[in-house]
This record gives structure tokens, sequence and C-alpha cells, in this order.
């Protein structure tokens, strides 16, 4: 274990200080660009700067980590568990930024019909799709044909990979794609406990391609603002999701923020918070 720039490093790759340094610094200046881009630029942008940074940090994590099948069935059960609560057999399900589509796949067995969309062809590609699948490439904003209404749409750090213009959109066209009574469960990391890329050795706000990091406070006003009538909170306590109080976490989150940073930060990754920071929002379409 090594400290950089005050912050423990704990990089399961065990790399060096220098490789760090050099992935930050690169990843930093392709996410400047990305967020100078315009509009109709970003739509090429996103897959292009993922592989220029894979393709000049050979030492990236993503590249040479390696995960069991176990944990990785693992990761997709928990998922699962807390998703089947929205499901039923008659439900059409729309995962958003699928990547290998492992999740969409699992939870087929459980529902009518599953949407999978992505950026990337090649990342979901597949000779094993369900019957009741369909992959949709996206320009990472769109979702769904108009034509199309889905019960139930998820999301798993994705948003704040987009640029907040984009973030936006998409949240207005998921909002779109759902039938009344339908829901989007939406889990991305807390901006109070971040940054969460790897600006998180460096800096106090994201500067990576975690382009914008979210408390719970400003996603539930953009879900409102969208249209959305009703906002659940759900957080991990001592194993169990647990819905609990929007007010609470408002307050929470009042708190933390007027923190010099530093306490501040301290607080939020403490026991005493992590659990509800973390917490997945589900906005409800009535």
């Amino acid at each position: 274990m090594e400290y950089i720039m005050g912050r423990s490093s704990n990089d399961a790759t065990d790399r060096t200080h220098e490789q760090i340094r050099e992935h930050y610094e690169i990843e930093k200046d392709l996410a400047k660009q990305l967020m100078g881009a315009s509009k109709s630029e970003r739509r090429h942008l996103y897959a292009s700067l993922y592989d220029e940074l894979y393709k000049r940090v050979s030492h990236h994590p993503q590249l040479i980590r390696k995960t069991s099948p176990a944990e990785t069935q693992r990761a997709i059960d928990r998922q699962l568990k807390f998703l089947s609560q929205f499901l039923t057999k008659d439900s059409i399900f729309v995962e958003v930024g699928a990547g290998d589509c492992a999740l969409s796949f699992e939870v087929a067995k459980q529902v009518k019909w599953v949407y999978a969309i992505d950026v990337s062809e090649e990342v979901t590609r597949s000779e094993d799709s369900p019957p009741n699948f369909q992959l949709i490439l996206s320009d990472g904003c769109s979702i769904l044909n108009t034509s199309i209404k889905a019960n139930v749409i998820y999301s798993n750090q994705l948003m704040e990979h987009l640029h907040p213009d984009d973030a936006l959109e998409q949240l207005n066209n998921i909002y779109g794609a759902l039938n009344a009574g339908g829901c989007y469960v939406c889990v991305t990391p807390n901006r109070l406990t971040g940054p969460h890329d790897i600006s998180m050795y460096f800096d106090n706000v994201a500067s990576g391609f975690h382009l914008k990091e979210y408390s719970i406070s400003e996603l539930t006003s953009l879900f409102l603002n969208v249209g959305f009538t009703r906002v659940d909170l759900y957080a991990l306590i001592k194993g169990r999701q647990i819905k609990i109080p929007i007010r609470m976490i408002y307050i929470v989150e009042k708190v933390l923020d007027a923190m010099p940073t530093k306490i501040g930060k301290m607080m939020a990754k403490s026991s005493l918070f992590r659990g509800i920071l973390n917490s997945r929002v589900v906005g409800i379409r009535q």
C-alpha cells in the first residue's frame, strides 16, 4: 500500500505511483476533450476516447484485473436480488449500458422481454442470447423506439460517465420510455464519497471519465424535474436494502457538504453514513 497526495492507494493491480499518475494525466486530458466537445462530436467520442485510454494505458486495471466466473455471478446475483422486487413475468425490462449483457440474460429468465442498450456491439456480442432478448445500439442518449414502453429500466455505474447535458437528455428519454407505474432504478456513486474514478488519488472532485458525480439530493431533483412523480431511496444497511426517507438524505448531505472538504469526505465514507449515501435511486412514473 502506498499514499498518493494524502490518499491511501490499494490498487488491486499493484501499480506503481508513476503508473497511476500516468493513468490520471491521460484520462484527465481525454475527459477534458469530451467535456469540451459539442453534442454531435460526443456521439462518437464516448467510444473512441475510451479505446484511446486503453491503448495508451496498458496497465489499466480493466485490462489486467482478472475476475473469476464466481465473482461475476455474485455481482449479478446481488443486482438481481434487488431488481426482482420490481419485476413480474409480464415485465418489459431495459438495461442501459448493458456491457456484456450477463445481467440482462439472467433477468430474461424472469420477465416477458428484455432490451439491452449499449454503445458498442462488440462488447455485447453473444451467440447465446435468450429468445426474449434484443440488443439496441445507442448514441449514448437515445433509449427505445417510441412505440416500446418499459416497466423497469435499470442502469448501473453509467450516469457519472456521461456529459451532464447528455445525462439529462438520457434521463428525459428514460422517463418517456416508461409505462405508467414503471420505474427507473439508477445506481451511481455519490459525489460526497468520491471521486470514484482515477482522480480519487489526486483531486477532491472527479476529473477523469466520471464527467459528473451526483449527490442523492441532486439526483432526486433531476428526477422530479423531468417528470417522475415519486423518488424512492434504498440504502444498504447491515446487508439489507431498506427504503429510507428522502428528507434524511437531504439533511445528511447538507451537513456533510457544509463541512471542510477533508472532514466531510472522511465522515461520508464512515460506516455511519456510507450505506445511506450510496443508496439506489428509484424514480416512479405514475
